[in-house]
């Protein structure tokens, strides 16, 4: 029952997505970053079908995805990449029957990213991802060292710039504000992804949980020696930092490794002093 209400968050998250996109962005030229923006930007210029490039360019990444970034990583991204431009094919018929062309274009580029926003939300929400340049963003966190929030404004900014070469100014700020709409009701009323989450796990698996962690997310972690009120037992306790937007696929990784795992999972207000703490990460092999 929990699995099938998962997938049904998800689909009806992209369906939303979709939507917005059709009725909102590529009507009005709204380039609001990801591949999705630069499918208009590409359609402007060659005339390329807005969802077959978007199916094209995620499966492309998909495959570099597993190369880059292994199986397990790329797994919550498979259904997003695949399903997103099948629903934009679908839902694209709508655009000739629902019109907002007397609504001003600030009206347009809030509704716009609301609608995609909360889509986005719930694919979130679930662990899952919509493709795209969400993989970028993780390959540049886990081979370059780049923050997501970081990659996001450079990948994202980039393609808001080359609407610039398609439309005008004036288009490019309303792209601006459906981009910010988007990142404020996907990040932080559904996910709080401003804040991150602070996973302190005992277990029986320390070696294989610590790798997980390390190799998968190159998360880094501090290891504290704990002594048990009861056993009076000396045991590793294992303190990591973690985007939100991870929190469930690690969560359900680390059980999946020890499912007797004992975990306590708290909000992280403060990611510099969070980060302060992972840098001090002592190794013990």
């Amino acid at each position: 029952m929990n699995k099938i209400k998962k997938y049904v968050t998800v689909l009806s998250g992209l369906l939303l997505m979709a939507i917005s996109f059709n009725l909102f962005q590529a009507p009005y030229n709204l380039v609001c970053g990801g591949i999705t923006g630069l499918s208009i930007v590409v359609n402007h210029f060659f005339n390329i079908n807005e969802s077959l490039f978007i199916f094209l360019v995620n499966q492309s990444l998909i495959i570099l995805s597993f190369v880059v970034l292994g199986k397990k990583k790329t797994l919550n991204t498979i259904l997003g990449s695949i399903l997103l431009p099948c629903f934009i094919l679908l839902t694209k018929p709508l655009a000739n029957i629902i019109s907002f062309a007397n609504l001003d274009m600030i009206l347009i580029s809030i509704l716009g990213g609301l609608i995609y926003g909360v889509g986005l939300g719930l694919i979130y929400k679930k662990g899952y991802t919509s493709g795209g340049t969400d993989i970028l963003n993780q390959i540049a966190e886990v081979k370059y060292k780049i923050p997501i929030n970081k990659s996001i404004i450079i990948i994202d900014g980039l393609i808001v710039l080359l609407s610039l070469l398609a439309f005008d100014v004036e288009t490019m700020i309303y792209s601006l504000i459906t981009l910010v709409i988007i990142s404020y009701i996907s990040n932080n009323t559904f996910l709080e992804l401003n804040r991150n989450k602070v996973f302190y796990i005992y277990t029986e698996e320390p070696q294989k949980v610590k790798e997980y962690l390390i190799d998968n997310f190159a998360y880094d972690l501090t290891v504290f020696e704990s002594i048990g009120g009861f056993t009076k037992k000396s045991k590793e306790l294992f303190m990591c930092s973690v985007s939100t937007k991870d929190y469930y696929i690690i969560k359900e990784g680390i059980l999946y490794i020890d499912p007797k795992a004992f975990i306590v999972i708290t909000n992280a207000y403060e990611q510099k002093n969070a980060n302060v703490l992972i840098r001090n990460t002592v190794n013990k092999n």
